[in-house]
């Protein structure tokens, strides 16, 4: 057995595991590739059908189990690959391909895929990572042609600690679906992977991007996983298994304790309450929002609908999704956030192909670009808010016109509908502030609408001209820059004085740290992940809104980001001992 080996990857999903190794094998097939006679064509065009048959078989295989294991919470992205498998702007390419080109149907399918990924832009982590998806598709499909068996069914014990190079959305659904793994670690991916996703619904410990531990571990070896700290440990010495043992039995304590906030207000000491909300991309994260006693959704992301199909999703399509949210929410709030395309963010097929995109025809303004595709979201969710408590926002809103534009279209789909024998009632409109133009309007933009988010991810950085993705820069990027306190502050009484909430669904909603600050400036509402809920709860509910006030207003008086991190620090460890502590951290780990 090898020494204790400590490797460092990405934090996907907090919590410490500590199991045994279960490695997998995901490595790619090798893809012939060969010359057709002019009379193989059609043969191989059956071939290709009959592999496109079976692969649907397989994930109807996939989707069953999963289903009858977990219901339909986690069965969404199996139902993608199957749509993908039908796709003609995929099917179509290969078979030209076979016709005109005369290749062998497996050479097809890989350059098909080739095409297909090119499309997705390698500036942007999330729309980066949906290329698992159809790399997945590609794969089976060209393993089926092959007659290779694909092992997706293989059961590692209970308790065990997958490791793998990548995991595809169907590997993970199959693996973490009914919670018998311990934890996870990947040799590459990102934190907005489908398989981070998924582990962080299911509060199973992950850790991605981990280079080169599935190679390095051997099955039956111990392994301990810190998700808080994106650590992995392989074969980890008694006394440090021990240490990891410990903390997470402290975390296991520090869980059932917060748990008995879950049906309790978010009320402070004096009285002020805040509506706890959660973000969420996709139907399977709505069982743990829930079951950390999130009161609502304060940010559902739509671009997931786009990705991985040639072709825009219909009407209908939209409107199945939203209802299914709003029916798992039973009555309470959704914030739908329309769809934040453009830029690098693009549905297949398509390209910007601008010096900047990140600044340019993206979100609203894509929107009002598009008014065809814009107009059929705005149908789906009028057509949906009658099964739930719908609130739609618009994003990346720079001014007064953008909004105008944007409620003006949604009228009109209203009125569509109408005609067409839908009378609908308008839901709550409001507009996410994540540019500083919009943030200094926001005496304005409140009296265009019903509530106000702020995306504080990409308003830090355009505020203080910092790409946190960029490690020559990340340092620079400070959530308690004064600079984003006054920004913050005047947007909060912006709202007061217009007698519309505002809320936030940035990151720093979810940091404990920035609680009693939040609370000072006076947010009605804070939107996060599911888990960070109790903690943050536990905080509201321990102090008074005077206090963080007082906070407030002493931090406002600093000047430089980092005195006022210290101060802050300073008074969150004072009232909570160990609460800004890495959840679960032992200390450090020497490798």
């Amino acid at each position: 057995m090898a020494g204790p080996t400590t490797l460092t990857g990405l934090p996907a999903s907090p919590g410490i595991a500590v199991g045994r190794a279960w490695t997998l094998d995901r490595r790619k097939v090798r893809t012939p590739k060969r010359v057709l006679a002019p009379d193989e064509a059609e043969a191989e065009l059956a071939r290709l059908e009959a592999a496109v048959e079976l692969a649907a078989r397989q994930l109807e295989d996939v989707r069953a189990k999963v289903s009858a294991a977990e219901g339909d919470e986690h069965v969404a992205i199996i139902e993608v690959h199957k749509a993908m498998l039908r796709d003609p702007a995929f099917v179509d390419e290969v078979r030209r391909l076979v016709r005109e080109e005369r290749v062998n149907v497996e050479w097809a399918v890989k350059r098909t895929v080739r095409k297909v990924k090119a499309s997705f832009s390698n500036d942007d982590e999330f729309f980066r990572e949906r290329r698992a998806d159809i790399d997945y598709v590609g794969e089976r499909l060209i393993k089926n042609l092959l007659g290779h068996g694909v092992d997706v069914d293989e059961v590692p014990p209970e308790g065990s600690v997958i490791l793998a190079r990548d995991l595809s959305p169907a590997d993970t659904a199959l693996l973490l679906h009914d919670r018998r793994v311990a934890g996870l670690v990947t040799d590459v991916g990102g934190t907005t992977s489908h398989t981070a996703i998924v582990a962080r619904a299911l509060e199973i410990p992950a850790v991605v991007g981990a280079a080169r531990a599935s190679s390095a571990a051997q099955r039956g070896d111990w392994v301990v996983v810190d998700g808080g700290r994106g650590l992995v440990i392989l074969n980890p010495t008694a006394g440090v298994r021990a240490d990891y043992e410990a903390a997470r039995s402290r975390q296991a304590e520090r869980e059932a304790e917060l748990a008995r906030l879950r049906d309790l207000p978010a009320e402070t000491r004096d009285g002020e309450t805040v509506h706890m909300l959660g973000n969420i991309e996709f139907a399977e994260e709505v069982p743990g929002l829930l079951s950390h006693g999130g009161e609502g959704v304060g940010l559902y992301r739509t671009e997931f609908l786009y990705l991985g199909h040639a072709e825009l999703p219909t009407e209908e399509q939209h409107y199945q999704d939203y209802r299914r949210i709003l029916e798992a929410m039973e009555g309470r709030p959704v914030t739908v956030r329309t769809f934040d395309l453009g830029g690098d963010k693009l549905p297949v097929g398509q390209k910007d192909h601008s010096e900047n995109p990140a600044l340019g025809l993206r979100a609203i303004r894509y929107c009002l670009r598009h008014p065809d595709m814009f107009r059929a979201q705005l149908r789906a969710l009028l057509r949906a808010g009658a099964h739930g408590r719908l609130r739609i926002m618009f994003p990346m809103v720079s001014g007064v016109a953008e909004i105008r534009a944007a409620k003006r279209m949604l009228a009109e789909a209203r009125e569509e509908l109408a005609r067409e024998g839908q009378e609908l009632p308008l839901p709550p409109v409001g507009v996410m502030v994540e540019l500083p133009s919009a943030a200094m309007l926001a005496d304005r933009l409140a009296a265009e609408v019903d509530f106000i988010s702020i995306g504080t991810n990409d308003l830090i950085q355009y505020t203080l001209g910092v790409d946190r993705q960029n490690k020559d820069v990340a340092y620079l990027y400070k959530p308690l820059h004064l600079a984003v306190l006054r920004t913050l502050e005047f947007v909060c009484r912006a709202g007061r004085e217009a007698g519309i909430p505002v809320s936030m669904c940035g990151e720093m909603a979810g940091e404990p740290l920035y609680t009693m600050v939040l609370l000072g400036l006076g947010f009605s509402e804070l939107s996060m992940n599911g888990p960070s809920i109790p903690l943050v709860k536990r905080v509201i509910r321990s102090v008074s809104a005077a206090e963080g006030k007082e906070l407030v207003g002493r931090i406002l008086r600093l000047t430089a980001a980092d005195d006022i991190e210290r101060e802050v620090r300073a008074e969150v460890t004072r009232r909570f001992p160990g609460l800004l502590e890495s959840e679960g951290a032992v200390g450090p780990v020497s490798g």
